[in-house]
Order: structure tokens, then sequence, then C-alpha cells
């Protein structure tokens, strides 16, 4: 395992080519920036171009908040509890047992699944949360995929502002609230707990059962912890 910290830059992490709303990280330094961003961010839209409305059939059993964007071609199971405001994009697939919190903006083709609790995150195309991950206050780059049961935590046990050692230096975040910034293509296997203000770089692959903080350099595999 190599632990050599890269800069944390967003194009570094995210390629925002296929994104639609790649806005969100304007005028921004660091990707973090966003996740403070999102709510204001989400209420634009359903204020401007995307007004709520749901464009798929939603079965009997789920249920929508009224602040919400739910985009076509969408497969929305039984059990759903998306309270919003939300914005969901083309071709997604909400699961059975979902709860969608507040402030979630998910490009097209992200998968939301069983038993997965999310809230103020951003989720770029074809990220997966397929089932039993907790995920707040974060961004999961395009195609990034949770194992079952991965924990993205947001908050410190002393509830102090976050901070993340970016090479030789440690930046405050400024945020008490704060998950992973996950990269594209990143695979992170079954039970891992990424603690508050992990960064994974683009490819990166943690292994089942790892517990992690800090920043992990792309193209990365990790079979231990950080430690």
């Amino acid at each position: 395992m190599t632990r050599n910290d890269p800069e944390s830059r967003i194009p570094e992490l995210f390629d925002l080519g296929d994104a639609e709303h790649s806005a969100l990280f304007d005028g921004l330094e660091w990707p973090w920036e966003a996740v403070g961003s999102i709510g204001a961010y989400l209420r634009t839209l359903l204020s401007g171009p995307y007004p709520p409305g749901l464009h798929s059939e939603v079965p009997p059993g789920s249920a929508f908040g009224p602040d919400i964007y739910l985009g076509p071609d969408c497969i929305v199971e039984p059990g759903v509890f998306v309270k919003g405001p939300a914005w969901i994009g083309r071709g997604c697939v909400l699961r059975q047992g979902l709860y969608c919190r507040e402030n979630v903006l998910a490009e097209k083709g992200v998968v939301l699944g069983h038993a997965c609790e999310l809230k103020n995150s951003y989720l770029l195309p074809g990220a997966e949360v397929p089932h039993f991950n907790y995920v707040g206050d974060s961004i999961l780059g395009s195609r990034s995929h949770l194992g079952a049961g991965v924990i993205l935590s947001n908050l410190r046990l002393d509830k102090r502002q976050v901070r993340i050692r970016i090479g030789d230096r440690v930046v405050d975040t400024g945020l008490e609230k704060l998950g992973a910034l996950i990269g594209d293509d990143c695979q992170v296997g079954c039970n891992c707990v990424l603690n508050p203000g992990t960064i994974l770089g683009r490819g990166s692959v943690l292994y089942p059962l790892i517990r992690w903080s800090g920043v992990l350099s792309e193209n990365t595999v990790c079979k231990g912890s950080s430690e």
C-alpha cells in the first residue's frame, strides 16, 4: 500500500464531462466546499429549470415529498421514502427500503439501494449505493461503488470541525459534518467505515472491513487500515 497524498483537487477526483450539475463546483478550490452548497443549489434547480415533479412510475407503498424532481426511466420499488429536497436523474434505480433525506442530488444511472440512508450528498453518473449503506455529506464519483454495509461517517465524536491532511499540511474544511469524497471508479469493499473527511483518489480500491481515515492516492489498492 502506498500513502502518497495527492493534491486533492476537483479535476483529479472527478471527470465532470458527463455530469449535468458540474456547476455545483464552479469557483471552488476544494471539492468539500461543494458539500455545503448542495442545499442552495437544489433550491435553485427546483425553482427554475427543474420544477418538482415525478416523471417515472411510482408504485403504491412509496412516498415522495413535495420538493422532488424524479427524472424519466427510473425504476422505483415499493417501500421507497424520499423526503426531499432532491433531484434524481434519468434512469436511476430506487430500491425497496431506501430512506433519502434532505438535499440529495443524484445524476443519471445512480443506484440508491435497499436499506440505505442518504442526506446532503451528490452522486455523479453511475454511482452505486446498493445495500445497507449510510451516505451523509459526501460526494461519490462516476461509477464508484460501495459494497454492502459501507458507512461514510460524517461527524467526529468530539463534534469539532473536520480537518484533512493534504500532503504536509492540515486543511480545516470549516465543516462540522463532512463524510467522504470518493473519486471516479472507486471500489469500496463490504463493511468498510470511512471516517469524516476521507478522500479516495480515482480508481482506488479498499478491501472489505477496512477502517480508513485521510487521503488515499489514485489507483491504489488498500488491504489494511490507514494506520
